[in-house]
């Protein structure tokens, strides 16, 4: 069986907050991120991802996890990464772009990424590994 391979940025502010996008095809926020292309490192689509949906130049700092989604046949990596560079601005993917507090995030976010965001914030003990069903 063929997988999706997807890349998903978390980023942290100066305040903890983390940065999340208000996507564009229905009302939910989500991480920055997106498909790994053909021959791409996961890591290098994170960072293509976010320069494309939020305008930041981002470095990829460390693997937060992998998570398996058996029922869309995808694995997913996280990376925790630090901004470097460029200007948020919107997108087509990306009609609001916000951080939150960890504990004020917004209730329609996606439950897959406010696990990973958890494991961002855990990621001291390395990388999480985990099914993540509905």
């Amino acid at each position: 069986m063929m997988h999706n391979l997807g890349a998903f940025a978390v980023i942290f502010d100066d305040a903890s907050r983390v940065l999340l996008c208000h996507r564009t095809d229905f009302d939910a926020w989500n991480l920055p991120g997106g498909k790994v292309e053909r021959l791409e490192a996961p890591w290098k689509a994170a960072q293509r991802e976010v320069l494309e949906e939020v305008g930041l130049v981002v470095r990829v700092d460390h693997l937060v996890g992998v998570y398996s989604v058996p029922e869309q046949e995808t694995v997913a990596f996280a990376f925790l990464c630090t901004r470097m560079g460029g200007a948020i601005c919107l997108s087509d993917e990306a009609d609001d772009i916000q951080y939150f507090h960890r504990g004020d995030l917004p209730p329609n976010t996606l439950p897959r990424h406010v696990e990973r965001i958890e494991d961002a914030f855990n990621v001291s003990g390395g990388a999480s590994l985990r099914v993540q069903v509905q």
